[in-house]
């Protein structure tokens, strides 16, 4: 049996072999209280894995988590720090965080305000 056709007999023996059991996501450490907050309700999560698709270490995503009602962060810049099974996220995919090094998120009161991002 060639090890193509040993891979198609084991992806239809384990049809879920392309599936991500969990993956680990970085965020800056310069995200707000709220900015982590949004991240971490079950809302965001459901969210990540309908959405993200095929993910590899190292892969960054810019992801909206909204601006609340005084402002907090446009886009956050999620890192994949590691992928456990296979690449495909999906709605049985367990997704944890950790922080890494700050990168300037834009965020607080300016988001809103005239002086705030324009682009």
């Amino acid at each position: 049996m060639t090890l193509e056709r040993a891979r198609v007999s084991h992806a239809k023996e384990n049809p879920n072999t392309d599936t991500a059991t969990r993956i680990v996501l970085s965020y800056p450490s310069d995200l707000s209280t709220w900015g982590r907050d949004k991240l971490d309700g079950s809302p965001f999560r459901a969210y990540l894995r309908k959405t993200l698709g095929r993910v590899e270490a190292g892969d960054v995503t810019e992801q909206f988590t909204g601006v609340g009602c005084c402002g907090d962060t446009l886009d956050v810049p999620l890192r994949v720090e590691s992928v456990e099974g296979g690449p495909l996220v999906d709605e049985s995919t367990t997704v944890e965080y950790e922080v890494r090094d700050a990168c300037a998120v834009e965020g607080g009161w300016r988001v809103q305000s005239a002086g705030g991002p324009t682009e």
